[in-house]
């Protein structure tokens, strides 16, 4: 029975530090919104991570988004490491006081967006294809501004449900 007991304290702790949200950022944070985030050009550097092997992929990207009445269209121009290319485009759509809904070209669903004040939280899931095979992945993004201005994305990556990976993002308007 007390191998029992401490078989499931242990896994309680252990699923206890594997959130599938990320946490909110520390310190004293400036407002933010969707169109201060992300109207207009900005560049960036970011990096995914597998929790598991602790791999990791690098990249950078270009943004340019336009607001048109209630609807902001972000494309996002990224460039891997390994060289890889490619272009997705945002298309959020205002729901509301503080929230928006969104989609993107391998989004399953809508996306939805929930600005807090000092952070924005979006959430979707999306298909990827990698080498012909197509995997789901949830994201949970927090989104804040940082030091110098700059623009940071924090994201927990869940497949099935469970935590895999990282991502951090940081731009810059330019």
């Amino acid at each position: 029975m007390l191998l029992t007991r401490r078989s499931l304290i242990v896994g309680s702790l252990a699923l206890a530090g594997c959130s599938r949200l990320p946490a909110s950022p520390d310190g004293p944070l400036q407002p933010i919104t969707l169109e201060q985030a992300f109207a207009g050009r900005a560049v960036g550097a970011g990096v995914f991570r597998v929790d598991l092997t602790g791999s990791e992929r690098r990249f950078r990207a270009r943004l340019d988004g336009q607001l048109q009445g209630d609807r902001l269209t972000v494309v996002e121009d990224f460039i891997y490491d390994d060289g890889e290319e490619n272009r997705l485009t945002w298309v959020f759509d205002r729901a509301g006081p503080g929230r928006w809904t969104g989609r993107r070209e391998d989004t399953v669903g809508v996306a939805e967006v929930v600005e807090t004040g000092t952070e924005i939280r979006l959430s979707y899931t999306a298909d990827f294809d990698a080498s012909g095979e197509v995997t789901r992945l949830g994201f949970e993004d927090v989104i804040y501004f940082g030091p110098n201005g700059r623009v940071i994305n924090d994201a927990v990556v869940t497949r099935w449900g469970l935590p895999v990976a990282r991502v951090r993002f940081e731009m810059l308007k330019v």
